[in-house]
């Protein structure tokens, strides 16, 4: 989603970010894995014929230029496709439930959106952190949900979650399909909600009113952008290793077919990662 936003530059508030007249960054591509090829004189941590990965852009290429600060050693066994799904949505999940969610043992997490890139990656890793895990998605991804480790599923096509009568103490929405209100009345007293994926038009208004009602409430309502950070990647290495967390990719498409890869993402419902390869 993150490349379809700057290709499309929409929606309009992410030219800032992507250019008004034309393109800012020429070549897409939000993460990587591959091979060091070379290293500049100020390198410390990697050499040639290392195996890394991480977030990098203009990765849609057969060469990336990167500071050696966002890289972190390819999870031990992974293949490089694997290793490319993981940066952004994996960090994302991590920041997100570790640092803003600030995710306990015991803690009840409701992930909203649990079957996409960052939902199936936020299932394991609140899992990993001790919370039990309710997941919410489409009918077609429930049993793929559960095998990822929720303890409990909500097919959005037949059940409401903001309608039931249980309370979670992390909401982490990566849909926004519901208006604040309603996401409330099931958070705890001082539950916490994290919004995920500012850059959508459909976060303004409930950002505006989340800042305004935090003020009055033990409740903390917010959003975030996750950062770089290879010190998280490590702890992500360490996540797999242990074999509690695990890609999940949907389909993976040649270096000349990026544009048939972002309007695949374009069409909604993706089942985890899609990935660009460089043969």
């Amino acid at each position: 989603p993150l490349d379809r936003h700057l290709v499309r530059a929409s929606p309009w508030p992410v030219k800032f970010a992507a250019g008004f007249r034309k393109p800012r960054i020429n070549v897409p591509g939000a993460d990587l894995a591959g091979t060091v090829e070379a290293v500049g004189a100020g390198v410390k941590a990697l050499k040639p014929g290392d195996r890394v990965y991480g977030e990098a852009r203009r990765s849609f290429a057969e060469y990336a230029a990167i500071d050696e600060k966002v890289l972190a050693p390819m999870p031990v066994g992974l293949d490089f496709i694997e290793a490319a799904s993981l940066p952004v949505v994996a960090l994302t999940a991590i920041q997100g439930l570790r640092d803003v969610g600030e995710v306990r043992p015991g803690d009840r997490v409701l992930v909203n959106g649990a079957s996409g890139g960052v939902g199936t990656m936020a299932v394991q890793v609140a899992k990993a952190l001790g919370a039990e895990v309710t997941g919410v998605c489409r009918t077609a991804n429930l049993e793929m949900v559960r095998s990822l480790g929720a303890d409990h599923v909500v097919d959005y096509t037949k059940n409401d979650y903001t309608a039931e009568d249980d309370e979670y103490d992390v909401i982490f929405d990566i849909a926004g399909n519901h208006p604040l209100r309603r996401s409330l009345k099931v958070l705890a007293t001082e539950g916490r909600l994290v919004m995920v994926g500012s850059a959508d038009l459909k976060y303004i208004g409930p950002l505006v009113r989340a800042a305004v009602i935090s003020i009055f409430v033990k409740q903390k309502l917010g959003t975030f952008t996750a950062r770089s950070s290879s010190d998280d990647l490590v702890y992500l290495n360490e996540l797999i290793e242990k074999g509690m967390v695990r890609p999940v990719i949907d389909r993976t498409f040649d270096l000349s077919d990026v544009a048939a890869a972002i309007a695949f993402v374009e069409q909604g419902h993706t089942r985890g990662k899609v990935v660009v390869a460089v043969k």
